[in-house]
């Protein structure tokens, strides 16, 4: 299982959410490229990135920070947030972007999510953001009435190739990860799943690495809060994975 460290993007300074919510912002840093370099010191072989602000208005506006970020690590870098359309999806990856996360976009526009999986083949994956079971969309400003498992069933059919599942009742509370939430999703399609929302201490690693075939887990608050020695979750991961 991966550890996956996030940087989140808001007016290009490195922040969290509390729950998702836009007006419970905490800014940690002012140099997300430093960041992202420290993550990538300690040994992280992704890094999972969201633009807050595109999540919200739809449009990317942090890209220049994202590309920075990308020019300065040697790592994977994934990339979600606004991306609604096949040009900023082709922009991020032709710029070296390893994949793009789709959200809103896998419920409103499902002919994009299938062009962007023909076009790019295993470099889309789409992030499924729950409450109590059902989809939120648009920086989870709305809750759907659509059923995240059903979701994830239908995206795995048009070749999506990873799911970033979150539970957003959980996301920046330091509460611990939905650990059935997650066991219930990596049971029900056969392409990686990658939990969010919750991670506080190293239990909760734990706690998920037990999951069998679970793909990855990302962590935000708790590494920069320090309740999560970011180090020791990618040691504790990695002996895990050797004893298997």
């Amino acid at each position: 299982m991966l550890i996956i460290p996030a940087i989140d993007l808001k007016n290009g300074e490195c922040v969290r959410l509390q729950q998702g919510k836009k007006d419970a912002v905490t800014v940690y840093s002012r140099d997300p490229v430093l960041t992202a370099m420290k993550w990538e010191s300690y040994g992280a072989k992704v890094l999972h990135i969201v633009d807050l602000d595109g999540a919200f208005t739809g449009t990317q506006k942090n890209r220049e920070s994202i590309l920075k970020i990308r020019k300065q690590l040697k790592i994977n870098i994934q990339v979600g947030g606004g991306i609604r359309d096949i040009v900023t999806v082709d922009t991020l990856l032709s710029a070296g972007i390893d994949r793009v996360i789709l959200g809103t976009a896998a419920i409103e526009d499902p002919e994009f999510v299938v062009e962007a999986c023909n076009r790019f083949p295993g470099r889309i994956f789409v992030g499924i953001d729950a409450k109590d079971g059902k989809v939120a969309v648009r920086g989870w400003e709305e809750v759907s009435s659509i059923d995240a498992k059903e979701l994830a069933k239908r995206i795995e059919t048009v070749g999506v190739s990873g799911i970033i599942y979150t539970d957003i009742s959980r996301d920046g509370m330091m509460t611990g990860p939905n650990v059935a939430a997650q066991e219930e999703m990596v049971s029900t399609v056969k392409i990686p799943v990658v939990a969010s929302g919750g991670i506080a201490t190293i239990e909760d690693v734990r706690s998920l690495l037990a999951i069998k075939n679970l793909w990855g887990a990302i962590t935000g608050k708790a590494i920069y809060s320090g309740s999560l020695d970011l180090q020791e979750a990618l040691r504790v991961a990695e002996a895990a994975d050797n004893a298997r």
